[in-house]
């Protein structure tokens, strides 16, 4: 299983990495989309709606609303600017939940409905920050890399400092391999990254310590991200997601902390002015 990740991830990278850097905002928004829907699709399945056409139609409508946004938007991108801040309220509530383990655990629950608009406040902001870091200035396909780059590394950072340095649990409950340890050793890794790469995009010595405050939230924002998803599958009774892609599991499994890293490294930009 360990040759197949390493094997999926050396295919999904590079592809990744070329759209970043080679197309067009407008070409990358809806790969994007496309991407981040079928994340989405994952999700809903998680969320106990089993029927096709349900989940279709569900679909459909968050398509519609991303559509509503680059229609209505103009160009101007504050739209986009709202969303990714609808984004991160949402995350801070998100924060709140995993605190409470039980809550929408039930099929039958009323917080169901709300693991449903859950969905929506996840991947459509991450979607609208995705275009508005890349659509930010001639360097924002550098920066959408960052961002994401930022994530990689903590994600990789914590697995390994994990394994070789982890003893205390983070969220046992909920995701019983990740520790305090793992999470200093993706924070290290984060942080690296985001210097090296912001280096790369062109920052000046005045904005490093907004970069470093962005980066600090943003690993924090990932780990958020990735242990939500672990709760709603926790409550599916899931192991992954689904199966798309060989040896991770689906693709909301590749994705769970870039949703909730996206809105944080894109606010981050705005108000630090990288």
């Amino acid at each position: 299983m360990t040759k197949t990740r390493v094997i999926a991830a050396l295919i999904m990278a590079p592809v990744a990495i070329l759209a970043i850097l080679m197309l067009p905002t407008q070409w990358l928004a809806a790969a994007a989309a496309a991407v981040f829907l079928i994340g989405l699709w994952e999700w809903l399945k998680l969320a106990d709606v089993e029927d096709t056409l349900a989940r279709t139609i569900l679909l459909v409508l968050n398509l519609v609303l991303m559509v509503l946004i680059v229609w209505a938007d103009a160009g101007s991108l504050v739209l986009y600017q709202i969303a990714a801040l609808v984004g991160i309220g949402w995350w801070l509530l998100a924060l709140l939940w995993l605190r409470f383990f039980n809550f929408g655990a039930s099929p039958s629950s009323p917080a169901r409905a709300l693991k449903l608009l859950a969905g929506t406040l996840a991947i459509v902001p991450a979607w609208a920050s995705l275009v508005l870091i890349h659509a930010s200035g001639e360097s924002g396909h550098l920066w959408l890399l960052t961002a994401l780059a930022v994530v990689w590394a903590a994600d990789s950072g914590a697995y390994f400092a994990g394994r070789t340095f982890g003893r205390t649990k983070l969220a046992p409950r909920i995701s019983p391999n990740k520790t305090w340890e793992g999470l200093g050793g993706g924070m290290v890794a984060g942080l690296i990254v985001a210097l090296g790469f912001g280096w790369l995009a062109g920052i000046d010595s005045g904005h490093l310590i907004g970069l470093v405050i962005t980066a600090v939230v943003t690993v924090f924002a990932s780990v958020l991200g990735d242990l939500y998803e672990s709760l709603i599958k926790r409550h599916a009774g899931a192991k992954d997601s689904g199966h798309i892609i060989p040896g991770h599991g689906g693709v909301l499994d590749r994705i769970d902390g870039v949703l909730a890293a996206l809105p944080v490294f894109a606010l981050g930009k705005e108000i630090f002015g990288f």
